[in-house]
């Protein structure tokens, strides 16, 4: 089984958004029925670039991708969730308590306004802003070493490269686009992920 020991919350993750994710605006009609494709797996492709231990923020959580699929995945760790809208924020600390998951913090704030309040060995995004924007919200909760890990379409490798200027004013380093297939016969998932150097500072 693809999800190991975490299957007893990622199948409570999955059934808690068929069940009320339209209803909350979390997921389109038309994903309900390809949420373990497009959503689940997806997320899961993240989780192999991962510590096992150590503290993993995912900023723009929403829904809970990855978030939640890494906490299940990753139980060592401490993951926290950073959302900012408020009804999202509500519908994670219910996906928590519906999954057991006891590694996962909510947090209700923008990416920015966590900057000297959490030092990260991981961070991650789904979805959430092209890489330019991206790298400038999340470099700062990132420890030095440390890496942003984003999940992006098909054009992935053009942003990373649109993306130089901001990451060399960073101190970011080692930009690569993975392409990782989790389960033969889905979709291959692109993660974009960059290392903070080290002595690098953030302004």
């Amino acid at each position: 089984m693809f999800f190991g020991d975490a299957w007893p919350a990622v199948e409570a993750f999955h059934a808690f958004l068929a069940d009320e994710g339209e209803l909350r605006g979390l997921v389109g009609p038309r994903e309900v029925a390809r949420l373990w494709e497009r959503h689940l797996l997806n997320s899961a492709a993240v989780v192999p670039f991962l510590p096992e231990d150590g503290l993993i923020v995912d900023v723009g959580s929403g829904a809970g991708l990855p978030g939640v699929v890494i906490a299940a995945m990753r139980p060592r760790a401490q993951v926290m969730l950073v959302e900012p809208m408020e009804r999202r924020v509500t519908w994670l600390l219910d996906v928590v308590e519906r999954t057991g998951l006891a590694n996962v913090e909510v947090r209700r704030a923008r990416a920015q306004e966590l900057d000297g309040a959490v030092e990260a060995d991981v961070v991650t995004a789904r979805a959430v802003a092209s890489l330019d924007k991206l790298y400038r919200w999340t470099t700062p909760l990132v420890r030095q070493g440390g890496s942003v890990l984003a999940m992006k379409g098909a054009r992935a490798e053009e942003e990373l490269a649109a993306a130089a200027g901001v990451m060399r004013s960073l101190g970011l380093v080692d930009g690569r686009v993975h392409e990782v297939t989790t389960i033969a016969g889905t979709e291959p998932t692109r993660v974009v992920s960059a290392v903070r150097g080290r002595g690098a500072r953030v302004r």
